[in-house]
């Protein structure tokens, strides 16, 4: 292999930065950049494709999640080979729609991968594939649903996704929907433990930094209800735009309720945005903290790294206010 190559798959670069005993690296078939520590390399070499899939996996997720470059160490590996899920087939043609819009210049381009590697080592990336007869595979379950079109089509048979593949617009209504029918919500859902000693992390930290992104701060505590808790909280997290989901808790006793109440979110492809104190990130359960979590030690630090991450991963919200004068 290439020194110069992904040390994940083996293929070319866009670039590489070398680090005392790791390197930054930009690859294309592993979705984008990503910092990889010398022993983590030497590991990957000996993976089985389908491993490899699941921790390219990991890293296009963790990018969606605003991590510009994902941290691959023995612990990112431990996690990534014994815990992680493979992917339905519905999920990676869900993500093979999400790149040709990303992908797409403008509405109704046609993306094209026969004269373009870097474009076909992408779609390997974000389609969880290992080689091209996957991604041919989930283009036509796409184009069975109407959800792309192929830009040439034999007489008979059907049209190779190389040859250009855009989305349709049953393909465009179908990405609105996944990425949430709340996109001019601005209630942002809170799940974290009510306790006293985490008043200042809520009014200090979460509320404020919510509240500066232009967003209103959805705690269901705050929320006068009638009838069942949880009926509530469900109701309240249908309406919101994103869930700050704090795994802080009392030592080894997590918080089953946000576990709930973001797995929930998640399921419905609302943004869930997770922290937790730094010192009991630890105790985290090994299926969330493969996501990226804010930790912090200060209400005032957690403030404003959750302002950094609402504004880069949600964006500003209908209620943001002016900052000047």
């Amino acid at each position: 292999m290439s020194v110069d190559a992904c040390p994940l798959w083996g293929t070319r670069l866009l670039d590489v930065e070398y680090l005392a005993d790791s390197k930054i690296v930009n690859s294309p078939r592993a979705g984008g950049e990503y910092w990889i520590s010398g022993t983590s390399e030497t590991s990957v070499h000996s993976w089985p494709d389908e491993a490899k899939v699941a921790l390219t996996d990991w890293l296009v997720e963790q990018r969606r999640l605003g991590v510009s470059v994902p941290k691959i160490d023995s612990s990112t590996l431990k996690e990534i080979k014994t815990k992680t899920r493979a992917k339905s087939v519905s999920e990676r043609a869900d993500n093979l729609l999400r790149y040709l819009r990303r992908k797409s210049g403008k509405v109704g381009e046609y993306v094209r991968l026969d004269t373009e590697h870097t474009i076909r080592d992408e779609f390997l990336a974000w389609t969880g594939s290992a080689d091209a007869s996957e991604v041919q595979f989930l283009s036509e379950y796409c184009h069975s649903n109407e959800w792309t079109e192929f830009k040439s089509k034999p007489a008979s048979g059907v049209g190779s996704f190389s040859q250009g593949i855009r989305l349709s617009p049953k393909g465009h209504l179908r990405l609105d929907k996944l990425e949430g029918e709340n996109r001019e919500s601005h209630r942002a859902f809170v799940a974290m433990w009510f306790s006293p000693e985490m008043k200042d992390t809520f009014t200090m930290g979460i509320k404020p930094a919510i509240e500066r992104c232009g967003y209103q701060a959805i705690r269901i505590d705050d929320v006068e209800h009638v009838g069942k808790i949880d009926d509530r909280i469900i109701a309240e997290i249908r309406r919101s735009r994103f869930v700050v989901a704090d795994f802080t808790s009392e030592p080894n006793k997590p918080r089953g309720g946000v576990y709930f109440e973001a797995g929930f979110a998640y399921g419905l492809s609302i943004p869930v945005i997770w922290t937790c104190r730094e010192d009991l990130i630890s105790q985290v359960h090994f299926d969330t903290r493969q996501y990226n979590h804010i930790t912090w030690a200060t209400p005032e630090e957690l403030a404003q790294k959750l302002e950094n991450r609402i504004l880069a991963v949600i964006g500003e919200g209908p209620l943001q206010v002016s900052k000047q004068a």
